[in-house]
């Protein structure tokens, strides 16, 4: 990748649409435009004001055939989201009037764009840093509004400010304990062991803050994997479409009916949970059952969170027992369905083998969805923070950073309590703001950014 070239790329899904864009970034974007950009009276690209929009046409620049009627935006840099000279051509929204302005782009100079290519040169080009550039996939892959603030807060740099206050308080510890090495052999008192051991702590007790924001964040950001099980026809598949409110897998009064997991995601309460309808369990009938019986129980292993669903209008069967052994007691809520008719469940020894995590629904008529909701919510979010937050870990990337800060910013303090040579707790302290700039991407590997950017889609 040479970040000196002029790139474009389409920055709009391709398909029918209102508007399609073709995105040009680098010194050369304005002469590029310039050539394949009939304005009106004999105008240049150069002459349109800065961020105000220009009815023309995109030509080829050879046969100066014209390919479409657009508007274009002309952005000079370094006040761009990629902080060079910007031009965003606004062609009429089909694929071959955006590919043939594309085309026409390329063949007057510029490359076509890799994955993630404009938001690396923002991040480059210190328009953002790191974590900001990462929130902008999370920002699209959003799947509930929660999901979203969560992504807008890292954006806006909530997260980089908590990491660089933390920064800021282990480089002031630094300083203190280079200071006691420069003057050694100088009768200086440069370094209170004291104060800087109530301020490492004070630190770790920060970083544990952060941390601890990690899983409520990989919740909102990766969603929460539910497992719907049970026996053959006690309703698995009714909850789901309740669920959902949408008629999504076939239910009929034949045992058997679901042979596959069939997934979907629905938003409750701003978190994405991703259900997981599974085939009954039981002894199979057939080979192809078989497979089912043997994907689901390889689903409940694997599940964030079980939904067992038992038919309440039925005494407990051999196979309830059975499936209740197998699920994990932890992360199950058992599930009492078709509570509309008489009940002959034996809901006391469920209660006991759960915790007491029973709620009582009836998917086809849409009774106690709410609760099973709330439990839901419950479940996952118990004791966890919220979403409010001054700032969330939602990255799997930045957790494993802040850990490795953490375990060196305890090293360093136990150093401090043992009284180890400050040459020793300075080189520790400095592993501590390597990890931490990584997050932000002070002291990233260019492999790593290679790879970061890679789960950009074009165009952005």
């Amino acid at each position: 990748m040479d970040l000196t070239d002029t790139i474009v790329a389409i920055s709009t899904p391709l398909g029918e649409g209102g508007i399609g864009i073709v995105r040009i970034s680098g010194s050369r974007s304005l002469g590029i435009a310039d050539s394949i950009l009939e304005l009106p009276a004999g105008k240049k690209v150069t002459q349109i004001p800065d961020r105000s929009m220009t009815l023309c046409h995109s030509i080829n620049e050879k046969t100066g055939e014209r390919l479409d009627q657009v508007l274009v935006c002309i952005m000079r840099g370094p006040n761009t989201y990629t902080k060079e000279d910007v031009v965003e051509i606004n062609c009429h929204g089909g694929v071959v009037p955006l590919q043939e302005t594309l085309e026409a782009a390329v063949e007057a100079g510029a490359r076509l764009a890799e994955p993630g290519e404009f938001t690396k040169r923002a991040f480059l080009n210190g328009r953002i840093d790191l974590a900001q550039a990462e929130a902008v996939v999370d920002v699209i892959r959003a799947k509930t509004k929660e999901c979203l603030r969560v992504a807008m807060a890292q954006l806006d740099g909530r997260l980089s400010r908590k990491v660089a206050e933390i920064r800021r308080a282990i480089v002031k510890i630094l300083v203190q304990v280079e200071a006691a090495i420069d003057f050694s052999d100088e009768d200086i008192e440069c370094m209170n062991r004291e104060a800087l051991i109530s301020k490492t702590e004070k630190t770790i007790e920060d970083l544990e803050q952060l941390i601890r924001t990690a899983q409520t964040g990989k919740i909102y950001r990766e969603g929460v994997q539910v497992v719907i099980a049970g026996r053959p026809n006690v309703g698995k598949s009714s909850l789901l479409n309740a669920l959902l409110k949408e008629t999504r897998v076939i239910v009929t009064s034949v045992p058997g009916t679901t042979r596959d997991i069939v997934e979907e995601v629905v938003n409750i309460g701003g978190v994405p949970f991703r259900l997981r309808d599974t085939a009954g369990i039981r002894k199979p009938r057939d080979e192809i059952e078989k497979i089912g019986v043997e994907l689901s129980r390889g689903a409940i292993q694997a599940t964030n969170l079980v939904l067992l669903v038992l038919d309440a209008s039925e005494a407990l069967r051999e196979e309830d027992l059975l499936i209740m052994e197998e699920v994990p007691e932890k992360k199950t809520i058992a599930v009492l369905n078709k509570t509309d008719l008489s009940l002959s469940i034996d809901e006391k020894v469920i209660a006991e083998k759960f915790g007491g995590r029973v709620i009582r629904i009836s998917a086809t008529q849409e009774m106690g969805l709410d609760k099973l909701e709330q439990a839901m919510l419950d479940e996952v979010l118990a004791g966890k923070v919220s979403c409010e937050a001054e700032a969330i870990v939602a990255n799997v990337r930045h957790k494993k950073a802040l850990e490795k800060a953490k375990r060196d910013l305890l090293e360093a303090h136990e150093s401090a309590l043992k009284g180890v040579s400050e040459e020793f707790m300075a080189a520790v302290l400095r592993d501590v703001l390597d990890s931490l700039g990584e997050v932000t991407g002070e002291t990233v590997q260019e492999n790593l950014l290679d790879e970061i950017f890679s789960q950009f889609c074009i165009g952005k």
